[in-house]
C-alpha cells in the first residue's frame, strides 16, 4: 500500500474513531442542551425590545450589549442557525457511528438460537436452584413444561434416556431497545431539520374585517400563505369586576380566489387559545390581541324601546340612531376603551385596550337635547334611560386578533419518532432477555431438577420466576 493511501486510510480510521466516541456524544449533547437553554429564554425570531426586557432580568443595563452580542452569534433565530445545525449533524453522525461500532455484536447475540448445557456448566451459573423430586424422568418431564409454561416461556426439550433438559428464553428482541431509541432520536432529529428548512414561525395581527395572504418573521420578513385569512370578529371575556381576561377568541374566514373556504362544514372558525385554526398544514394559534383607534368603526347596539321594539344598530361615530317607537334619537359623541373614576370622581381612560368600553350617548328629541349618558358594556346598569334601554355590545373594527402562525412539515416525523422512542425505552427498560434450563437427572432416591438462568438484566425478577418453577414442580411431586 502506498504512503498515501496509508495516510488517507489513518485520516478515514481517525475521523471513525472520533465519531465513535462516547466523550464526542456528551459533549454534542451538552451542547445542545446548553444551547437551547438560551433559545428557549430569547423569543426567536422575536422583538428586539421585548428579549432586550428579558435579558434586563439577568443582566441589566447590560441587557443590549448581551443582545447584541446573542444576536451576533444567531441565537435570536437559534434553530436556523448554521452552527446549531451542524451541532445536529455531528450529533446524529456520532449516534449513527456508535450504533454501526456495536451493534453487529448485539444482533449476533440475538440471533443465537439457546443450546443445551452441559451438568458442568450448570454447575457455574449464580442463578441456579435445585430440587428432588419423586418419580422418574419420563413421568416428570410434562410438570416441567406446565411450570414454564406458567411463567410464559416456550421451553424445548433436548436429550433422550435418564438425562434429559428443556431450555427456553422470552425477551430476546429487547436487546435491541437501546438501538431502537437510537433510531428514534434520528428519525425526531430528521423531523426537526425539515421543519426548519421547510417551515416557519411567524405572526400576523389582523384587524377585524381584515384580511391577509402573508404572515411576517420577527424581521418583518412576509410569508406568502397561500391564501387570505379574514378576522370576521374578535372578543374577549373578563372575570367579574375585573381587568383579568377569562378568554379571548376569534372568528376566522378562510379565502381561496376571494370565496369562503367551508372547513367542518363552517365558513366562519371560532378559535381560541389551545383550539387553533388549522389549514394547508398551517396552523392558526390565538396568541395576543391589542386595539387600533379606527374612525371607521361601527358602534354596535341593540336598541329596545318602552312597548317591548327591539332593533340593532351599527353605526359610525357621531352617527344617530332612534329609539323604536320613539322620536328620541341618540347620538355617539365620544368613546373610551378602557374607563374608571378617579377619587375627584372624574372620568379617565387607564388602558389602550377594551378593558371596560365605554361610549358617550347624546339623546334629543326633535332638535332638543333630553339626557346624555355613558353607556358602559360591562355594566348592564348604565343601558337604562328614562324611554328606553341602549345595550352597548361592541365597538366593531378597533380590535385585533394578534395569532401565531406555524408550518411544520416535520411534525409527523416527530410523532413518529416519538413513538418509536416509547417502544425502545419501554424494550429497553421494561424487558429483560431472560434464558433458562432445566437439567433433570436420574438418581436412585428420584428425579434431580436443576434449574439455572442468565438475564440480561433485572436478576432479582428471573430469580422470582426460578424460584417459582421449583415451588410448582415440588407441590406437585408432594
Amino acid at each position: 500500500m502506498s504512503d498515501e493511501k496509508k495516510r488517507g486510510s489513518s485520516v478515514v480510521d481517525a475521523i471513525w474513531s472520533a465519531l465513535a466516541s462516547i466523550k464526542l456524544a456528551i459533549i454534542v449533547f451538552s451542547l445542545l442542551s446548553l444551547t437551547s437553554i438560551v433559545g428557549t429564554i430569547l423569543e426567536q425570531q422575536g422583538d428586539p425590545d421585548k428579549n432586550i426586557k428579558i435579558l434586563a432580568n439577568f443582566f441589566g443595563s447590560g441587557a443590549a450589549k448581551v443582545y447584541s452580542v446573542l444576536d451576533l452569534l444567531g441565537f435570536t433565530d437559534m434553530y436556523h442557525a448554521w452552527w446549531f445545525i451542524a451541532l445536529l449533524y455531528l450529533f446524529a453522525a456520532n449516534l449513527i457511528v456508535c450504533s454501526i461500532e456495536r451493534l453487529p455484536g448485539i444482533v449476533k447475540i440475538v440471533r443465537q438460537a439457546i443450546k443445551p448445557i452441559s451438568a458442568e456448566q450448570a454447575a457455574s451459573f449464580s442463578l441456579r436452584k435445585e430440587v428432588v423430586l419423586k418419580g422418574k424422568v419420563e413421568g416428570i418431564d410434562s410438570s416441567v413444561m406446565a411450570a414454564l409454561g406458567k411463567e410464559g416461556f416456550r421451553p424445548v426439550r433436548a436429550g433422550e434416556g435418564p438425562d434429559i433438559q428443556f431450555m427456553a428464553e422470552k425477551g430476546r428482541y429487547s436487546r435491541l431497545g437501546v438501538y431502537v431509541t437510537h433510531l428514534s432520536i434520528l428519525i425526531i432529529m430528521t423531523g426537526a431539520l425539515v421543519g426548519m428548512r421547510f417551515g416557519f414561525n411567524a405572526h400576523l395581527n389582523l384587524l377585524e374585517g381584515t384580511q391577509s395572504a402573508v404572515a411576517y418573521v420577527g424581521d418583518g420578513k412576509d410569508i406568502p400563505l397561500g391564501f387570505e385569512i379574514r378576522c370576521e370578529d374578535f372578543a374577549v371575556d373578563f372575570y367579574d369586576k375585573s381587568d383579568t381576561p377569562k378568554s379571548f377568541k376569534s372568528w376566522l374566514t378562510i379565502l381561496e380566489n376571494g370565496k369562503p373556504v367551508s372547513i367542518d362544514g363552517k365558513s366562519v372558525t371560532e378559535i381560541e387559545v389551545n383550539t387553533p385554526l388549522r389549514y394547508k398544514g398551517i396552523t392558526f394559534y390565538q396568541s395576543s390581541y391589542g386595539f387600533t383607534p379606527n374612525r371607521d368603526a361601527l358602534f354596535k347596539f341593540s336598541v329596545t324601546g318602552k312597548t317591548g321594539k327591539k332593533q340593532e344598530v351599527a353605526i359610525k361615530f357621531n352617527e344617530t340612531f332612534t329609539i323604536p317607537g320613539t322620536s328620541i334619537v341618540g347620538r355617539v359623541t365620544d368613546f373610551s376603551p378602557a374607563i374608571a373614576v378617579d377619587e375627584q370622581n372624574r372620568l379617565y381612560t387607564y388602558a389602550e385596550t377594551m378593558n371596560n368600553p365605554a361610549v358617550f350617548v347624546e339623546f334629543s328629541d326633535q332638535g332638543a337635547r333630553k339626557y346624555q349618558q355613558w353607556i358602559l358594556k360591562r355594566y348592564p346598569e348604565t343601558w337604562a334611560f328614562p324611554d328606553g334601554t341602549v345595550e352597548f355590545q361592541d365597538l366593531w373594527g378597533v380590535q385585533y386578533t394578534g395569532l401565531q402562525v406555524r408550518k411544520d412539515p416535520g411534525v409527523g416525523l416527530v410523532y413518529l419518532g416519538c413513538f418509536v422512542m416509547a417502544a425502545g425505552l419501554y424494550m429497553a427498560f421494561f424487558m429483560s432477555h431472560n434464558r433458562i434450563w432445566v437439567l433433570l437427572r436420574q438418581e436412585r432416591s428420584g428425579t434431580r431438577v436443576t434449574i439455572v438462568g442468565q438475564a440480561g438484566k433485572s436478576r432479582l425478577a428471573l430469580e422470582g420466576r426460578i424460584a417459582r418453577i421449583a415451588q410448582t414442580l415440588s407441590a406437585k411431586s408432594s
